[in-house]
């Protein structure tokens, strides 16, 4: 669908109440469910508790009774909205189920945006971010497999591989240095806005979803996990966020909440094949028009502007679903082995300086050892071999790429070496 969505009327918010039973009975078949459903549905659940907890927070700061009555209707339907998103996730779907999930958005959500984002800048700390993430979902899927005897693909249905990237020991980094360029606000196209900030909403809710889950489970090295990956977690989303151009307004930052929530309902509408979700996307689709025509309105009142400079004419589209194995092979074959520079820039390994900042957090964080290695050793002591879905070639290079993505310095006592590697890797691991 091709439309202005600043001249679509949607649904007034007064319409948008529904009863209990409307807000909460949805759900879907965990085994049935087609994996991009579920992405769906749990980057939506990320996009709902942004908008949710940016409109709390601009009403902590304004006394504008016109904003504040907008934001106090409104708030309420995002909310409403995110209940129904977040529990259509059955209640047999375990942490782990849903946690690969959360990184299967991650990856190819990231992907996705990469090949559709028009600033270079911007790309390349898209692809930055991305190979951490593929490796959560590496990390994560081993676990999948040690504690529920789930095979990986069940979740993630053969569209994204599961294999090591860079290794997550080396993503926790001296935090000031994940801080990016912002975008220029007057410069920068809608395209770019809304990557940003469906993005940064992804991110935030996965940490906070490891946050408020990943102690649930009762396997000390399992829950190390959740808190070490949870803060990368927390790096993406100061990383992201960051490009975020600081000197847009309050007024000018609602309309972009709004008008990326339309975008990617829109996206969502278009794209789901689940005949129970469809509808849904479509509803809130109209509810957000409905929330977007005010805060335009708002935004030409206070501003004195035309909400046209921001958000354009026309929709984009930041998410739309689909397997990137080629994209993720080619950005971990090249890029492995790229870090944080001291400029808010990028370099590689080879030539970082000695007095790196983040060499002194990862010597902490791991000086007991990181966790995610001690997963490698955990899955080679069960099956005394690695677990890895992907192509014979990716199989193949993975010693050759955890050598070259792979820091010398600083590295935790259990570090999983090359050799140990390439030995548990010539073996076939058996489901």
């Amino acid at each position: 669908m091709s439309f202005n969505p600043l001249k679509e009327k949607g649904i007034a918010p007064e319409k948008q109440l529904r009863s209990w039973h409307k807000i909460a009975h949805r759900h879907f078949n965990k085994y049935e469910v087609d994996c991009y459903t579920r992405t769906r549905q749990i980057l939506m659940n990320g996009i709902e508790i942004e908008a949710w907890n940016f409109k709390h927070n601009f009403a902590r700061i304004t006394d504008n009774e016109e904003i504040k009555r907008f934001l106090a209707e409104t708030k309420r339907i995002e909310d409403m909205q995110q209940t129904t998103i977040n529990w259509m996730a059955p209640a047999d779907q375990s942490v782990l189920e849903t946690t690969l999930g959360y990184e299967q958005v991650a990856v190819d959500l990231t992907a996705w945006m990469a090949q559709n984002e028009p600033d270079d800048y911007v790309r390349e700390t898209f692809n930055f971010g991305l190979l951490e993430d593929f490796d959560h979902l590496y990390r994560y899927s081993q676990w999948a497999y040690m504690e529920h005897g789930i095979d990986p693909d069940d979740i993630v249905q053969a569209q994204t591989d599961v294999m090591l990237s860079r290794p997550t020991q080396n993503h926790h980094n001296d935090n000031i240095l994940r801080l990016r360029e912002h975008y220029d606000r007057a410069t920068a196209t809608p395209q770019t806005k809304v990557n940003i900030l469906t993005l940064v909403s992804g991110e935030q809710q996965t940490h906070n979803y490891y946050a408020e889950h990943g102690m649930e489970y009762g396997n000390e090295c399992l829950r190390e996990t959740y808190a070490e990956i949870k803060d990368v977690e927390e790096e993406h989303v100061t990383m992201y966020e960051s490009l975020i151009d600081p000197t847009e307004s309050l007024y000018e930052k609602l309309l972009l909440h709004e008008f990326t929530e339309v975008c990617t309902y829109n996206n969502c509408m278009e794209d789901e094949i689940d005949d129970m979700l469809k509808p849904v996307w479509e509803e809130f689709l109209a509810y957000e028009l409905g929330h977007l025509q005010i805060a335009a309105e708002l935004f030409k009142k206070y501003e004195r502007r035309d909400p046209e400079e921001v958000i354009g004419t026309e929709l984009v589209y930041p998410c739309r679903f689909k397997s990137q194995k080629e994209y993720v092979a080619k950005i971990l074959e090249t890029e492995i082995d790229k870090r944080l520079g001291l400029d808010k820039d990028y370099t590689v390994i080879k030539k970082l300086p000695d007095n790196w900042p983040s060499y002194n957090v990862q010597e902490k964080v791991s000086e007991d050892g990181a966790p995610t290695e001690m997963t490698i050793r955990v899955i080679a002591e069960q099956k005394d071999r690695d677990l890895i879905i992907a192509s014979d070639k990716l199989k193949k290079d993975a010693p050759k790429l955890l050598e070259k993505g792979l820091e010398t310095k600083a590295l935790a006592p259990d570090t999983l070496t090359v050799d140990e590697y390439q030995a548990m890797s010539a073996k076939k691991f058996e489901m």
